[in-house]
């Protein structure tokens, strides 16, 4: 009995006896217990059984494993929100390197895009995204939460309907005017089509209550909820401004060309008017407004 093993049981012990648990059960336990492998843990058969094609064109499967790929970094970027989100006491190194692992992470996602653009044939892909009418990326539920972690609702709102909603305004109302319910509608009537209704009765409870929870916990909060001297801090600021540009100019651009070389002047999967709806210059995607000057928010996204 090591003088360090000891110590190691008397920390066991008091937790679980802290949880009302017999610590003599729980070692006899790893007495019949395997050793853990890299299959059991990552789960590898699991997670390669999870592609299955609508068509017989082999590049459809590199589409759907690159789309999948997005939603695991989309699952990391929110557990990264979050930390920050749910953290009692923020400082600026913490708030700082959280912001430079997500921007890590979009910055993957940009460059990604060149599998898209470059590792499909474009003959295969005019064939096999007919068999996914009316699915889009557009129905990314993931991607929406992290719009709402990231900014203060307003700025999620469609620019003509912004100086009617407040902080006041019920969140069912703000969500029937966020800026990308203008992909899914017909603007004469305004009736949806169906891409955003099956979107909508999938997820749209969940994102109102998500838009409630993040109200007060989004990222741009969080920041105007520092210390002046906090919110000051050159490097936080930065890593603010680079998460904001890779977000909502460089990674939407890297989208929209890949978009541009497979559709052409097609409309999308969904029936939207994808460049119209993508182009930073037409929505104007910011979430930190503040940090940015009067001259580069007039001319947002224009150099893309």
């Amino acid at each position: 009995m090591t003088e360090k093993r000891e110590f190691l049981l008397q920390q066991l012990d008091e937790k679980f006896k802290a949880i009302d648990q017999n610590t003599d059960v729980h070692l006899e336990g790893l007495l019949h217990a395997t050793p853990i492998t890299y299959w059991d843990y990552i789960l590898p058969e699991s997670l390669l059984s999870l592609q299955v094609q609508r068509s017989n064109l082999p590049d459809e499967m590199v589409f759907i494993m690159y789309h999948q790929i997005n939603e695991l970094l989309f699952k990391m970027i929110l557990w990264e929100i979050d930390q920050v989100s749910n953290s009692d006491n923020i400082e600026a190194a913490f708030f700082t390197e959280k912001l430079r692992r997500i921007s890590r992470y979009f910055d993957m996602l940009s460059t990604s895009f060149s599998i898209m653009g470059d590792g499909m044939d474009i003959e295969q892909y005019q064939k096999f995204r007919n068999t996914l009418t009316p699915a889009s990326g557009f129905q990314s539920a993931q991607y929406r939460l992290i719009e709402f972690a990231s900014t203060e609702l307003i700025n999620l709102i469609d620019y003509r309907f912004r100086a009617t909603i407040d902080r006041n305004t019920p969140y069912s109302h703000a969500y029937d005017h966020l800026y990308w319910q203008a992909a899914g509608k017909d603007h004469a009537t305004g009736k949806k089509n169906t891409l955003i209704v099956l979107f909508e009765r999938k997820y749209r409870t969940m994102f109102l209550r998500k838009m409630e929870e993040y109200n007060t916990t989004n990222l741009y909060t969080r920041f105007k909820q520092l210390p002046d001297d906090v919110r000051q801090d050159a490097k936080l600021i930065a890593a603010m401004r680079h998460y904001d540009k890779t977000v909502n100019i460089t990674w939407v651009m890297a989208h929209y060309h890949a978009a541009g070389k497979y559709l052409g002047e097609a409309a999308a999967t969904g029936g939207s008017d994808w460049r119209k709806y993508m182009h930073p210059r037409y929505q104007r995607r910011i979430f930190f407004p503040d940090l940015w000057s009067a001259e580069e928010l007039e001319h947002w996204g224009e150099d893309a």
